[in-house]
């Protein structure tokens, strides 16, 4: 199995790459998050690698980093997601910001991703919820804010009382937080909390 690649980037075109190891070029799938992140020309790429062996092809998945890996692996253990569908995902949302909408519960912003409908979105959430503080990405990310207390908890409550529904505020709340750290001060974790809601139901 290749696990990894170290080479220079020959070609690229939408959703894969090829990488040019000693004169043999290896054709990569990848996320257009991972595309971006690639070294212009002549400088060395390196790429995690996730290996598909299959009847009658072997396909190579890249990645710029363990976490983007770490949730491919994840969703393409779920029925209904393939390979595909997975980079799809990735290419739509960075993992940290995945992992709180799944661990939110946050159906809604699932079913915006491509190719995710209600069914999908559901068995998403129900399969990966429990696996999402062991997964690379939400290393150092707060936890949800249902499941604590403290600051997080806190903010939570000012923003429900404030009108916003859970769902929608407890991503915002996980994703302040991991911005301004446990330290914060609650105010601020509410003001930039509210930054974020209002900047998305603007978009």
């Amino acid at each position: 199995m290749i696990a990894k690649l170290t080479g220079r980037i020959d070609a690229l075109a939408d959703g894969r790459c090829i990488v040019d190891v000693n004169g043999v070029g290896y054709l990569v799938h990848a996320s257009t998050r991972t595309l971006a992140a690639l070294p212009s020309q002549p400088a060395l790429a390196s790429l995690l690698i996730e290996t598909q062996v299959r009847e009658d092809a072997i396909a190579l998945f890249g990645f710029a980093e363990a976490a983007e890996r770490d949730w491919f692996r994840l969703l393409t253990a779920v029925q209904g997601v393939g390979a595909k569908l997975a980079l799809g995902v990735l290419s739509a949302l960075p993992p940290s910001e995945l992992a709180a909408a799944i661990a939110a519960g946050d159906r809604a912003r699932l079913t915006r991703l491509p190719g995710v409908g209600q069914k999908l979105a559901i068995r998403l959430l129900t399969e990966l919820r429990e696996k999402v503080a062991t997964v690379a990405p939400v290393e150092g990310l707060a936890q949800p804010a249902q499941a604590q207390g403290g600051l997080a908890g806190d903010a939570l409550s000012a923003l429900i009382n404030l009108g916003y529904r859970r769902q929608e505020a407890e991503p915002a709340v996980v994703r302040t937080l991991e911005r301004l750290g446990e330290g914060a001060e609650i105010d601020a974790v509410i003001r930039d909390s509210l930054r974020e809601l209002a900047q998305r139901s603007m978009a």
